[in-house]
Parts: C-alpha cells; structure tokens; sequence
C-alpha cells in the first residue's frame, strides 16, 4: 500500500445545509434552512443535485428536506465523525496544522511535527491561520444502492460536530456496540444565540426515526449484527482496516478536495471586500469575525 495517503470511506454524495451563489464574479455563502444532497460533480451553477435529492423533496414539507434517514457505516463512533481543530493554507487548501486539543501535526519546513494544542481560542498560531473545528460525518441515506459508499457532511459549526459527537456515543453505548445497525436520521434544528443576534442558528442533529423507540431500535439492531455475523460479515475487521486506511496518511484531506475545503473554511463574504480597503484586522479579531461569518450562512 502506499504511504502517506490517507484512505477515506467511499463516497458518493455530499449532504449539505448551505450554497454558493455566484454574485458579481464571486462565490458567496447563501444561508438555507434545508438538507441539499448533491452529486460529486460541480459545474457552472454549482452542485448538481443527487437523485435522491428530488426523491425526497417530494414528499417534504414546502419542498424542503429537513429529515433524511439514514444509517451509519461504523459502530465506532470516532469512524462514523471525525472532527479535529484544522488550518488550511488559503492559497493551496493544504492542511498545515490538524490538532485534537492535545496534540497537533503541523506541517513546516522540515516537515510534519508534533507539537501541543490547546484549542484555536488558546493558540496563536490558531489565530493567525483561522484554525477552526472542522467535521465529517460518513452516512448511508435510505435508497442508495452501495452497501460500502456514503454520503459525507462537513461541517465548521460547533453546534452540529458537538451534537453528532454525543449523539454516536449515545447510541454507541445504549446499543451494546451496534450503532451501524440502528434505524436513525439526520434532521435540521434551529436555535438563537446572542452571537446570532436572536436569529435563527441551524445546526445537524442524529435521532432514532420518528416511529422508532430506543427500546425496539436496540432490540431490532441487536437482531440485525447477529443475522450479519452468521451470514459471515465481520464488523470488527471492516472497522480495523477503515482505521487503519485512516492513518495511512498524514491529513485525511486530498487534492481534490481543496476547492470544497477553500469553501467551506474561507468562503469570500460581502464584508472581505471592505476589509481589503481598510486596515488589517488583528488575529484576535480576524478568529471572531471566522467564527460570525465564515460559514455557509448561519449554519453551526
């Protein structure tokens, strides 16, 4: 195998709560208030939608996804989301520094090195960079035909990386270890902040689906990983060597997504053009105004 690339679950979609829009010759984040599922393919208008996109417009509420069943790929919670505290080089989309609040793996000019990190609010080369907390959850939606593939969803909101975080431990631990097998959905929730001044804040959620109880969720899981294990499936190996694939590279984070990554981390916004006018604005207040505005709307 060869080393140093990171091997990622399969995708074949993205799930997101947010767009670019194309105003005056530059990409601008759009807020939204409802699931997109698109393709791997952009083109001149954006995204392209995936087929399930329109599948379950159909039968939304105003034509807005804000529900989507799904399943995860993992029972190890760490595999289904992974979230680090990451800084990207703007002009490449190259990570330079991914850290767990411990340690970090920066990359200079002797290398990767290991150095401490005490989070973006604690760190000055957090704050020079824009580090930020950067998420990505691998789920299957109901209704696509890959048994190995997935949908991804990033995410720079603390909101959603901390609800997910707790959500997969939950249900980890509540069904002995059988997390890929629970019935679940991703659903859109709203919530004010004085940060957002009383406007609504979106953020993802995981939930049992609606007509499930935790009981019966369990209890059909547990039946499900036994009818697996006897039919042969080994879900501890496939989860040894999707974590060993992981750390076959430095960053998970190739090439091809930069773009996406230069999108998501820094998108341009209304105010990058007065601030290119006036004077720089410090590190301290260059991470507050990351945190306001460097999102897809006020998606957290």
């Amino acid at each position: 195998m060869i080393k140093g690339l990171a091997i990622t679950p399969p995708i074949i979609g993205r799930i997101s709560i947010g767009k670019l829009v194309n105003k005056n010759d530059k990409w601008l984040p759009e807020k939204d208030d409802s699931f997109t599922l698109t393709t791997q393919i952009q083109n001149r208008n954006g995204w392209m939608l995936h087929p399930l996109h329109q599948r379950y417009t159909e039968g939304a509420a105003n034509g807005k996804i804000r529900s989507i069943p799904v399943k995860v790929l993992f029972n190890d919670s760490d595999l289904n989301l992974r979230a680090e505290y990451s800084a990207f080089d703007r002009s490449t989309g190259r990570p330079i520094c991914v850290g767990n609040g411990e340690m970090a793996k920066r990359a200079g000019d002797g290398g990767i090195e290991e150095v401490p990190c005490p989070s973006p609010e604690r760190c000055r080369f957090a704050y020079e960079q824009g580090c930020k907390l950067y998420g990505r959850l691998n789920v299957q939606i109901d209704g696509q035909n890959d048994e190995l593939g997935s949908f991804i969803f990033r995410t720079t909101g603390y909101n959603s990386v901390r609800t997910l975080a707790a959500r997969l431990s939950y249900f980890e631990a509540a069904s002995g270890g059988h997390t890929r097998h629970l019935p679940l959905q991703l659903r859109l929730r709203a919530k004010s902040t004085t940060q957002s001044y009383r406007t609504p804040v979106y953020y993802v959620d995981l939930t049992l689906r609606e007509e499930e109880s935790l009981t019966d969720a369990v209890r059909t899981a547990q039946q499900e990983a036994e009818r697996h294990r006897q039919a042969g499936v080994d879900a501890a190996s496939l989860e040894k060597v999707a974590w060993h694939l992981l750390k076959n590279g430095q960053f998970e984070d190739g090439e091809e997504e930069i773009p996406l990554l230069l999108e998501e981390f820094y998108p341009e916004t209304e105010s990058d053009t007065t601030s290119k006018s006036g004077d720089k604005p410090q590190p301290q207040e260059l991470v507050r105004a990351t945190l306001l505005t460097n999102k897809l709307g006020t998606v957290q």
